[in-house]
């Protein structure tokens, strides 16, 4: 895949990072059939490219993150009702079969569509301004997909506030923390880099236990507690072999790191 020529967004590999940078400020970053298109490419290379062992999502602008889908282009749905399937599935890692750990910046308004990204994130980094919501209903739209996914995350009552107020009420980064969806707080200008750190951490360890383990308590989600220990016991089995770690332990680093 030639990464220059994406128009949407824009992509490098540095150091076994997937940098992705959300390329439409003018239009709050919101995803159009193109943007869907690219990001299907997107995680099939990064699947396949053993070059890459973590992937950070971000977007430029000050204003959002997201804000979903275009609603001046719209989106593809197809007219036979029979052969729809959800837009959204394409932004999705996890739903395109990428199991590398994606760690998400995000900033200003994270809305509706925006959700896609957020609900298979592994690690979301939140600057101080972030604000969470889901339109979907102040325009009169039925909000499905999105929450659906969020109530795998965090409380179901904070899904439903959410998507019942609409546009009357935005989430804080702060009350996002507090519920789990977003694991730290930052400042603005230092969202890139901490994003970016965390990712060179995960990128130093061996990449086939990071993606094991992805897979494995990813979808041990869709499994009763007893399913899911059954085949996390395969998860390690297949990771390793001979039932043996990849590193010395005495290689280890053992300097510690302090949420911040």
């Amino acid at each position: 895949m030639d990464l220059s020529n994406l128009t949407t967004v824009i992509a490098e590999v540095d150091d076994h990072v997937l940098t992705v940078t959300l390329n439409r400020p003018d239009r709050m970053n919101s995803f159009t059939n193109e943007m869907r298109r690219e990001f299907r490419a997107l995680w099939d290379f990064a699947a396949e490219t053993d070059d890459v062992h973590v992937v950070v999502l971000r977007a430029s602008g000050d204003r959002a993150f997201s804000t979903g889908m275009d609603v001046k282009e719209g989106t593809y749905v197809a007219e036979n009702v029979f052969s729809r399937r959800d837009p959204g599935a394409d932004l999705s890692p996890k739903q395109n079969g990428c199991w590398k750990p994606l760690v998400c910046a995000v900033h200003g308004m994270v809305a509706g569509g925006a959700l896609y990204w957020i609900n298979e994130a592994d690690i979301i980094v939140a600057s101080d301004d972030a604000q969470f919501f889901d339109p979907h209903v102040s325009y009169g739209l039925v909000a499905a997909l999105e929450p659906i996914g969020l109530a795998h995350r965090i409380p179901i009552g904070e899904v439903l506030r959410m998507v019942l107020l609409g546009l009357d009420e935005r989430m804080s980064a702060q009350r996002a923390h507090e519920i789990g969806l977003v694991s730290e707080i930052v400042p603005r200008e230092r969202l890139w880099a901490r994003a970016q750190e965390l990712a060179a951490r995960i990128a130093c360890k061996p990449p086939a236990a990071i993606q094991g383990s992805i897979r494995a308590i990813w979808e041990s989600r869709d499994a009763t507690r007893s399913q899911a220990l059954a085949t996390g016991m395969s998860y390690t089995s297949l990771g390793n072999p001979i039932g043996k770690a990849q590193v010395v332990r005495s290689e280890v680093p053992t300097r510690k790191y302090e949420v911040r």
